[in-house]
């Protein structure tokens, strides 16, 4: 559709306008489930650090997602680019051809970004086209513009970006120069030319390029954006603007997909305005208040709160509960007194100053427990954490819920020492029994002899599962998660009765 006159009001979006967000690695299911929570999303899909999915909700709810890094409106997703012995110029021309396969794509596209823009913003569209003269002067700029763009966009990319031999610059001058000779050459015969000419506007853009396998090995994202870049240009008379474009271009290639698209806002959906001093990623923490099960009226503890972030995520997304923070670091407390001024959330969230061992609780006065287990070099617990869980366990109601993030070496530590308690033992009329071991410490394990016997194996480790951590405390769930250069473990417990415990018979 044509877009609207200036005073005529803005009409509304296409039933089911395909979208995808960057997640970080592990929490792929929780934003699936999220978009077809919030959103009633349909068609979702997901592979590794991507989520695909349809929905005509406007930007008010597509903002509301606290799962995803970015949201992008997708252009196209379609097999891996074939990667061989070609000459650069070749496969540059079946990169190109993301743009110039399909331009009516880019138009219906684009025309769904403005949709979005003048549903929320009620911005006006953009009408003209550049004259030919104009277009050639960008091209002939491009390649200067997108050389630096790449370390000025998406610098979480750098390990995509090769380092430059002389004889491949020599190489790629040549094959860029005949390729472009070549593309401006060709005339497009696509019916729906004049439909392209008709609705590009003066938009101004930058592409941002992530490149990875097999196709990172073989071109820099300097050179892919570059590109893609001359193609825009020539296809739509599209200006080139590193700092300040009305359209960001986004696209990924790697040896499982190439995905483009258009990111819907400019700032990540992670990066919350309500959170003043940066902690904990805000995706993560939203991950942990998500699993806590928080019901109208409940207690809700973070015994490390640090800077607060778990318990801001928790509180905007459900407000109709009582949340306490506690730390021994002043000055962690004083970074999420801040926190919570800037989030409006003083009245919702009271601080305190106690240690995570010695908690001034009733014992089973809380219902839920929410908390990031330091384990950076500044903060570390180690061994601590068994007296932790011990405190715990002692605050929390039966049946309620904690959430632990756990570093790799405090998660392989917590399971070693459940395993180390509880030995099987096959006895001579083939009766099946566990016998619960308690020991001083990890070296303990070596001195008793455990006898398995091979068909036993799958009912003790069910068993294991099922058999509290410490106390009465079980674990639920344990998600593997991705912190950036580390990786984390999310766990969820349950708090049972002591009726509860009893053994296999």
């Amino acid at each position: 559709p044509s877009p609207p006159s200036p005073g005529e009001p803005p009409s509304p979006l296409p039933a089911g306008a395909r979208y995808f967000c960057t997640v970080g690695r592990g929490l792929e299911p929780f934003l699936t489930r999220e978009v077809g929570a919030r959103l009633a999303a349909t068609e979702v899909e997901y592979v590794s650090g991507k989520v695909f999915f349809t929905t005509n909700c406007g930007l008010t709810m597509l903002k509301q997602l606290k799962s995803a890094e970015r949201l992008f409106l997708l252009l196209k997703k379609q097999p891996p680019l074939f990667i061989s012995s070609r000459s650069k110029g070749k496969v540059f021309n079946e990169i190109q051809r993301l743009v110039t396969g399909d331009p009516l794509c880019w138009v219906r596209a684009v025309s769904i970004w403005r949709s979005l823009l003048e549903l929320e913003e009620n911005l006006p569209p953009e009408v003209a086209k550049p004259s030919k003269r104009k277009t050639g002067e960008n091209e002939n700029i491009i390649t200067k513009k997108l050389k630096i763009e790449q370390t000025r966009v998406m610098p979480g990319d750098t390990e995509c970006q090769l380092q430059k031999q002389k004889n491949d610059k020599i190489e790629e001058h040549k094959d860029l120069t005949t390729e472009k000779e070549n593309f401006q050459e060709e005339k497009s015969e696509n019916d729906g030319e004049k439909e392209v000419e008709h609705h590009q506007g003066k938009l101004t853009f930058r592409v941002s390029c992530r490149c990875s396998g097999t196709i990172a090995k073989t071109f820099t994202t300097e050179e892919v954006g570059r590109v893609i870049g001359i193609a825009l240009i020539k296809q739509f008379g599209w200006k080139a603007d590193l700092r300040n474009p009305s359209l960001e271009i986004f696209i990924h290639l790697n040896d499982i997909y190439s995905v483009v698209g258009i990111p819907v806002f400019r700032l990540p959906l992670a990066s919350r305005d309500y959170i003043k001093v940066a902690g904990l990623r805000s995706t993560i923490a939203w991950t942990i208040a998500s699993l806590a099960e928080i019901n109208v009226g409940a207690v809700v503890l973070d015994p490390m709160c640090g800077l607060g972030t778990i318990l801001l995520e928790a509180a905007k997304e459900w407000p109709n509960a009582s949340y306490l923070g506690a730390d021994v670091s002043d000055s962690q407390l004083l970074g999420a007194c801040d926190n919570l001024k800037s989030a409006g959330l003083m009245d919702r969230i009271e601080l305190f100053k106690f240690c995570v061992t010695e908690l001034p609780l009733h014992s089973e006065s809380v219902d839920v427990i929410i908390s990031d287990v330091p384990f950076g070099k500044k903060f570390k617990l180690g061994k601590d954490i068994k007296s932790i869980l011990h405190e715990m366990e002692r605050v929390l109601c039966v049946g309620g819920t904690i959430v632990l993030l756990l570093s790799e070496d405090l998660h392989k530590y917590l399971q070693d020492y459940k395993e180390s308690n509880i030995t099987w033992n096959s006895s001579k009329d083939n009766t099946n029994e566990f016998k619960i071991v308690k020991y001083v410490n990890a070296e303990e394990k070596n001195r008793i002899q455990e006898n398995v016997s091979p068909s036993f194996q799958d009912d003790r480790q069910e068993w294991l599962d099922k058999r509290p951590l410490f106390g009465t405390l079980v674990q639920m769930e344990c998600h593997k998660v991705s912190l950036g250069r580390t990786e984390a473990f999310i766990s969820k417990y349950k708090k049972i009765h002591d009726s509860e415990l009893q053994q296999p018979s």
